[in-house]
């Protein structure tokens, strides 16, 4: 199972990957988690990454491809892996072809209106990176924190309304060679993300299934509230 996920902010991408990650064992590979631990943490990788992030600048795609090439050696990909913000460009989705071979790619279609609600309501794990919503579900049990660990949920500056409205125009504007390109080479799926997570996920599943990519053998029990 070697899927991509696009959709643009609030699409629900991270949430869709959690759910296959923690219920089939498939690894959730993002590109922007991936870039914040390495931040984080100040690793050479990061201050590379850093520079381009606090000007409002895309990562290089000479930077990215190669960040992802690695993390898709490592043996947990073996079993197969869920993309969330990879590939962004044309470059990245060519590049990504050369060294592996994506069987699906899943376009999640959120409307604007739709997107601003979910991440101004989204709170983030710190720690394990699991994602919530305070209107939505999965909704935090506790006081805003952690299910998992208990560790306090944040909200993301990206995540304010006015900042969200941006983000979606500039997904659309970037990302229409990339949906373009998957068109082409007929491995495109569209799914309306406006509908409610128990009505997605069931259908997420069937399309997985019934292109061949899917076993329902799952490897622990994941709960749809």
């Amino acid at each position: 199972m070697r899927v991509v996920l696009i959709g643009a902010p609030g699409a629900g991408k991270g949430v869709y990957a959690q759910y296959f990650r923690d219920k089939y064992c498939i690894p959730h590979i993002s590109t922007g988690d991936i870039f914040r631990d390495e931040i984080s943490r100040g690793t050479e990788l990061g201050l590379r990454v850093k520079q381009y992030v606090e000007r409002g600048l895309l990562v290089p795609d000479e930077i990215v491809i190669d960040v992802v090439k690695k993390r898709l050696q490592q043996p947990d990909t073996q079993r197969g892996f869920i993309l969330d913000g990879f590939p962004r460009t044309i470059v990245q989705a060519r590049a990504l072809d050369e060294f592996t071979n994506i069987d699906i790619t899943i376009h999640l279609l959120v409307s604007e209106e739709v997107a601003v609600r979910r991440l101004s309501g989204r709170r983030v794990c710190p720690v394990c990176g699991r994602v919530y919503n305070i209107y939505y579900e999965p909704k935090p049990r506790v006081n805003e924190k952690c299910d998992y660990d208990g560790t306090q949920l944040i909200q993301r500056q990206d995540d304010y309304p006015e900042v969200v409205r941006q983000r979606y125009r500039v997904f659309y504007e970037t990302f229409t060679p990339v949906l373009d390109y998957y068109t082409s080479t007929r491995r495109l799926v569209e799914v309306n993300a406006d509908k409610t997570l128990s009505e997605i996920l069931p259908l997420l599943e069937k399309i997985l299934v019934d292109i061949g990519v899917l076993k329902l053998n799952p490897c622990r029990d994941v709960k749809i509230d």
